[in-house]
């Protein structure tokens, strides 16, 4: 494309660039990650619709710097070739004039891109770069940005964040603010925390454009995928089958094709953050790399979909709200979350560093069962003995005691409280 024909496009970029006021968006907490001082390209990745251009532009109009914008996930910006990435930089600079931030939104639709943002850095420009294909970015980094960037993960909405876009209060003490806090874990555990779904009339429409964008844009045309209902089928059969084990062979038996194609579409469904793999622990890497759960980036897209058959267990939904959770805060201090099973028990999920076991968690929706009560307790006591851990947390969705048993002790905490610490 020649620059004349890319100067609407940036020009009209440039109106949603500067259009938004940011004072009512919510802060994330990722937002301190991004540093405008560096020299380092900021590169922001995470499921679409995750919120990732929101706060890229908040972060840049907040600091108050001279910075150029360019959506790559623009139709009409869809065959654009490594040779057109200098005449958008032309046309940038006849839009804005001069600037020293540039922010590339959705980079990975454009082969080559990383030879361009090296040049931009041996000139001294300040990049932030968002990207919705985990694999994408990091072999091209890998290859071409090596020390030369920095990464940030954007999850959707935490429960946190999204009691603050709901102005709930949750420091209440009474019995109606405490049941309002309850009420709003119990929607966000249904209807998730993708940003734009607050203000969403038509979730499933919403959802099923988004899962779409995902499987089409992100997947099947960036990878050539040779059977595309195959990976469609796929992601329905996952999502609603969502916290349990994954097992190639069945799989692929159910939808006719080989273990291998299963495995490879899966693994391109977790690189465009649709699916989350939850390894089982072990001190055997080959064990670890055999056995997974399968979660969800967020609990939206469970049954927020046309002909879904995944179950509406509130157990299971708290769990992926859980784990996404103990995944991010785990990921700050460079930490790991698996799962264990054997014969015996299961712990739910386990933190470790550095190969030591650090944290064991149950999640029970309800544990007032005596039976249910007994195998969750019994579960990390056992756990807790095999992995020489002390720190033993149950959540539920509204129980809070402390449990002894013998040399240790398991916090009960409810879901709430937990998830807004």
């Amino acid at each position: 494309m020649t620059t004349q024909e890319l100067l609407p496009i940036v020009a009209e970029q440039k109106e949603e660039f500067l259009s938004d006021d940011f004072a009512s968006f919510c802060p994330r907490e990722e937002e301190r990650q991004i540093d405008l001082k560096s020299h380092l390209a900021q590169v922001v990745i995470g499921v679409r619709r995750s919120g990732k251009s929101t706060m890229c532009r908040k972060v840049l109009r907040e600091a108050n710097v001279k910075a150029a914008y360019v959506n790559f996930d623009d139709e009409r910006l869809a065959k654009t070739q490594t040779s057109d990435l200098n005449n958008i930089l032309e046309a940038l600079y006849i839009v804005y004039g001069d600037f020293q931030y540039l922010f590339l939104d959705e980079v990975q639709n454009i082969e080559g891109w990383p030879l361009f943002v090296n040049r931009l850095l041996r000139q001294k420009m300040h990049l932030i770069v968002t990207g919705s294909n985990a694999k994408l970015l990091s072999n091209e980094l890998t290859t071409h940005l090596t020390g030369r960037h920095h990464k940030i993960t954007l999850f959707p909405f935490s429960f946190e964040e999204y009691a603050r876009m709901k102005q709930l209060d949750t420091q209440a003490l009474t019995t109606k603010g405490q049941a309002a806090v309850k009420r709003e874990l119990n929607t966000y555990l249904m209807n998730g925390g993708l940003p734009e779904l607050l203000i969403e009339k038509d979730s499933q429409g919403y959802i099923m454009a988004l899962l779409e964008a995902i499987i089409k844009r992100d997947i099947t045309s960036r990878f050539k995928v040779r059977y595309p209902e195959v990976l469609q089928r796929l992601a329905t059969y996952l999502i609603d089958n969502f916290a349990q084990e994954y097992n190639a062979t069945t799989i692929a038996e159910l939808l006719g094709v080989s273990d291998h194609t299963i495995d490879t579409y899966c693994g391109y469904l977790q690189e465009a953050f649709l699916l989350l793999a939850l390894k089982k622990f072990s001190y055997k890497s080959r064990e670890r790399i055999r056995d997974s759960k399968i979660y969800v980036i967020d609990n939206a897209f469970i049954s927020n979909r046309t002909n879904t058959f995944s179950t509406e267990n509130l157990g299971w939904r708290l769990e992926n709200a859980i784990y996404i959770e103990l995944l991010h805060r785990a990921s700050k201090r460079f930490a790991d979350v698996f799962y264990y099973r054997d014969r015996t028990f299961e712990v739910d999920f386990m933190v470790a560093k550095d190969g030591v076991v650090e944290e064991l968690y149950q999640v029970c929706y309800d544990m007032t069962n005596e039976k249910t009560r007994k195998r969750e307790v019994n579960s990390l006591l056992q756990g807790a003995t095999k992995f020489h851990c002390s720190n033993l947390t149950i959540l539920t969705f509204d129980e809070q005691e402390t449990i002894t048993e013998g040399d240790y002790t398991i916090q009960v905490k409810s879901a709430s409280q937990w998830l807004l610490n």
